[in-house]
């Protein structure tokens, strides 16, 4: 009886001539196993993207939990070393506060001319002159330059390079000249710099 049933909703049908303008005329049987093809197709189409929608999401999630780990080692190193960091800081601002103290004030300017001068003297120099030069302005500080001109011998000169390169003072020597004299002593021209913080900066 189902034998007989299959038979009849297959009944007429020639795979062979099949023609989709003529599909309302086709067996039942036909029509049903059309329709599940037609709704398999419609399910898997569904599934695959919904699937391939989650499969870019969960890429996109996986992305970002490798980018926010990175970013908590990273902040962890920071609040590991922090107290470290801290420590330098403080080293920082200790030696460049030592640094400024070096460093003359508009007032102290020339007591330190004075402070060479007696250098000079005292290593038994004749002093021709110590005169300050215009100032230069650089980027965070100002500097200012002092022209020396001083006679004597070449022991009295390298004593007064010491004592000058020893004032507590930040002095830097530069582009010395020397030269003998008539008498068989020495004359030397040097220019001596020394720094002012610009705090307008």
């Amino acid at each position: 009886m189902k034998s007989q049933s299959l038979k009849n909703a297959f009944q007429g049908f020639d795979p062979n001539n099949m023609d989709i303008n003529t599909a309302g005329n086709w067996p039942v049987g036909v029509k049903a196993i059309v329709y599940l093809i037609i709704m398999a197709l419609v399910v898997y189409a569904g599934i695959h993207f919904y699937v391939s929608e989650q499969h870019v999401q969960l890429e996109r999630e996986i992305q970002k939990e490798s980018q926010l780990k990175q970013e908590f080692e990273k902040k962890s190193f920071q609040v590991a070393n922090l107290t470290a960091l801290r420590k330098q800081m403080e080293d920082v601002e200790g030696k460049f506060s030592e640094l400024l103290g070096q460093l003359p004030t508009d007032k102290e300017v020339p007591g330190l001319l004075e402070d060479i001068s007696d250098i000079g003297r005292a290593a038994g120099l004749q002093i021709e002159q110590i005169a300050l030069e215009g100032e230069r302005k650089e980027k965070f500080y100002i500097e200012l330059p002092i022209n020396i001109e001083v006679e004597g011998t070449y022991h009295q000169m390298g004593q007064f390079v010491s004592g000058v390169a020893a004032i507590k003072r930040i002095v830097t020597l530069h582009d010395y000249t020397l030269v003998p004299t008539d008498d068989g002593l020495l004359k030397m021209g040097i220019s001596a710099k020394t720094y002012r913080y610009d705090d307008t900066e």
